[in-house]
């Protein structure tokens, strides 16, 4: 492996675990619908239906 690659491998690495932690303290905050621009009065999750 070349010092490329392995750079590549790196960055790939660390943008993974940085979108699994947004995600997981989107998911820890109550933010179901994580980037939707409705996540705090998204309707999906209160049994009313879809957000829309």
């Amino acid at each position: 492996m070349n010092a490329a690659t392995v750079i590549a491998v790196i960055a790939i690495a660390a943008i993974l675990f940085f979108a699994a932690r947004y995600l997981y303290k989107e998911k820890k905050k109550g933010n179901h619908c994580v980037g939707c621009p409705y996540a705090g009065s998204c309707t999906k999750h209160n049994n009313t239906g879809g957000c829309s």
